[in-house]
């Protein structure tokens, strides 16, 4: 399966990728995301997505993190393929 660059929340359940960027996140919440891990080449897996669409739910660096679906879109992941 080939990689593909495309934003977080564009994975399904199960996909496996690595953050490229933080695109439209600012501020004190890009220092968040920043200090929860999320920063350019962490391997991230795609856990699943919550009945109505959000937040999603990921799992990084030992640790389940769930977020809002418009912050996932302002991160970048190249996709490793699906498990």
């Amino acid at each position: 399966m080939p990689h593909a660059t495309l934003l977080l929340n564009a994975l399904s359940p199960g996909d496996t990728a690595t953050i490229t960027g933080l695109h439209g996140v600012h501020g004190l919440a890009r220092q968040r995301l920043l200090e929860m891990g999320l920063m350019q080449g962490v391997r991230i897996r795609f856990v699943r997505r919550a009945p109505l669409g959000d937040p999603i739910e990921v799992r990084l660096m030992g640790y389940s993190l769930m977020l809002r679906d418009n912050v996932a879109g302002g991160i970048s992941v190249l996709r490793e393929g699906t498990k």
